[in-house]
C-alpha cells in the first residue's frame, strides 16, 4: 500500500488539506449522461443535498457529457444549462467548494465570476481551448489537469510518456501562474482498455510529478467493457477500482456514489493506521 504524499490547495482563500482522501461528487446538468439525469431544479436541489450529506468535499457541475459518442452542446448551450445548475447548487450551498466541468475558458470564466465556483476541471489538458491555461492563471483558481490523448504501444513506453506530456504540462501552467494544479490520469480519454489498467496498475508512479491526484473511473467503459456489462451495472467494479487507487496514493476520488466511495476511504484508511 503506497503511503501518498500529503498536499494542500488554496481554494477560495482557504487551503483544504488532502492528506486524506476526499470525495468530489458528480452533479449532472446534461440530459445526455447515462447516469440519472441532474435536469431541474427539485432533481439539482436533492442531487446537492444528498452528495453533501454523504460526505462529498466538492460538487463537479457539468453541462457537457463526456460519455463515448457524446456530441457536445454549444458554449451558449453549456452556459444556459451551467446557469441555472449553479444557481440552485449555490442557493441549496453557498459554502460548499464547487467545480465546473468545462474544455471552454469563457465558460470557466462565467462559472468562477458569476457563481464563485472554486475550482476548473477540465478534461482536454487545455488543448480544445488555446486560452484556457491562461484564463485560469488570471481566475487564480486550481485545475484539474486531465490526460486526454493515446499514449504509445508497450507498458514502460506508455508511462514515460504520460509523464514526460504532464510534466510539460504542468511547468507550462506553472509559468503562467497556475500555482493549484490536480492531476487526473484521464482513464477513458483516449486510451485502450490495457493502457487504462496499466495506468491504473502504476498509479503510484505518477506521484514523481508532485502533484495531488484526482482518480476517475467512476462506471467507465474500462469496467463495464472488461466484465462485460453496461454502465449501471459496473458499481461494484467502481469500487473495487477506488480501493484500489486509495492503495496507490489517490488523494481525491471522482464519483457518483459519494456514499460508497467515502465507506472505501474509511476502511483503506483503518488499514493504514493497523
Amino acid at each position: 500500500m503506497s503511503e501518498a504524499p500529503s498536499y494542500s490547495i488554496n481554494v477560495g482563500g482557504e487551503l483544504l488539506s488532502l492528506e486524506a482522501p476526499i470525495v468530489m461528487g458528480i452533479l449532472n446538468a446534461t440530459p445526455d449522461s447515462f447516469y440519472q439525469h441532474d435536469e431541474g431544479a427539485d432533481a439539482i436541489r436533492l442531487r446537492t443535498r444528498q452528495m453533501l450529506s454523504e460526505g462529498a468535499t466538492i460538487v463537479d457541475v457539468g453541462a457537457c457529457s463526456t460519455r463515448p459518442g457524446y456530441t457536445p452542446p454549444d458554449g451558449k448551450e453549456e452556459m444556459r444549462r451551467l446557469r441555472e445548475a449553479l444557481a440552485i447548487v449555490r442557493e441549496e450551498a453557498p459554502k460548499a467548494i464547487v467545480s465546473v466541468d468545462t474544455f471552454r475558458a469563457d465558460v470557466a470564466k462565467m462559472c468562477v465570476e458569476e457563481y464563485g465556483v472554486q475550482m476548473v476541471n477540465d478534461i482536454s489538458e487545455g488543448a480544445l481551448d488555446d486560452n484556457m491555461f491562461k484564463t485560469v492563471a488570471e481566475l487564480h483558481v486550481p485545475y484539474i489537469l486531465t490526460h486526454n490523448k493515446a499514449l504509445p504501444e508497450g507498458e514502460q513506453e506508455g508511462v514515460s510518456e504520460f509523464l514526460r506530456d504532464m510534466g510539460r504540462k504542468t511547468e507550462e501552467l506553472h509559468e503562467l501562474g497556475v500555482c493549484d494544479i490536480i492531476l487526473d490520469p484521464g482513464f477513458g480519454f483516449g486510451k485502450t482498455l490495457e493502457q487504462n489498467y496499466i495506468l491504473m496498475r502504476d498509479l503510484e508512479v505518477l506521484h514523481e510529478l508532485h502533484l495531488p491526484l484526482l482518480v476517475g473511473v467512476s462506471h467507465k467503459s474500462m469496467i463495464y467493457k472488461l466484465l462485460g456489462t453496461t454502465p449501471d451495472g459496473a458499481m461494484n467494479g467502481t469500487t473495487v477500482l477506488h480501493t484500489v487507487a486509495l492503495q496507490k496514493g489517490a488523494h481525491i476520488l471522482r464519483t457518483h456514489e459519494v456514499r460508497e466511495a467515502m465507506e472505501c476511504i474509511t476502511i483503506v484508511e483503518k488499514l493504514k493506521r493497523e
